[in-house]
């Protein structure tokens, strides 16, 4: 490859990240029926006609930006797995989603309001694809407990992540970000008080 056609292939593959960054950020804020591809082009400072270059379809977008929800979710997983208590690692995820509260309070978890979202569609599909980034989530907390040696570590991580997707659900109902820091310092007692038996 040549030294020009490298540097096409490294503005190319930038042009893609912002595109499905901004997919992301677009869609949790406006919801996928809402937002079009010019809303996403003009977020990403990308010409329209550019676009259709890297994802032909608004759905095409839809996935770009569950893509990035789980590069997002493996970027912090990966920080968090850095620490080396698993009780830690939770401790920073909770910190993490109460970090976010006042995005929270106005829309919603990421993933969480964009599953509920696609699934009322018809087209099947890109609701299964937001499953698998909250299976992923789930996944890594189960793991969490299960180093800590505690029972029933798949229960303990739905308990974990629909505590997460409740307190996000009603800080935007109310559009009262002191839900997250409330419910975020329930979380930390109650994962304190997790003993292995």
């Amino acid at each position: 490859m040549t030294d020009s056609n490298a540097v096409r292939s490294r503005k190319a593959g930038a042009k893609r990240e912002r595109l499905m960054v901004a997919a992301a950020h677009v869609v949790h804020r406006q919801g996928v029926e809402r937002t079009t591809i010019a809303d996403i082009a003009r977020a990403a400072d990308v010409p329209v006609g550019n676009v259709y270059y890297y994802f032909k379809t608004k759905d095409e977008l839809v996935a770009a930006a569950l893509s990035e929800h789980t590069r997002q979710l493996e970027l912090l997983t990966e920080r968090l797995n850095r620490l080396p208590d698993p009780r830690d690692r939770l401790r920073g995820l909770i910190e993490a989603w109460v970090s976010q509260r006042d995005v929270a309070a106005r829309y919603g978890c990421p993933t969480g309001t964009l599953a509920v979202e696609l699934d009322k569609r018809d087209d099947g599909g890109l609701d299964a694809e937001a499953g698998k980034v909250i299976r992923q989530l789930l996944g890594w907390v189960e793991q969490q407990f299960h180093e800590l040696g505690l029972p029933e570590p798949d229960g303990l991580a739905l308990t974990l992540v629909g505590a997460y997707q409740g307190m996000s659900l009603l800080a935007n109902a109310l559009r009262d970000p002191s839900v997250m820091d409330r419910e975020g310092a329930r979380l930390l007692s109650w994962l304190e008080s997790l003993d292995a038996t």
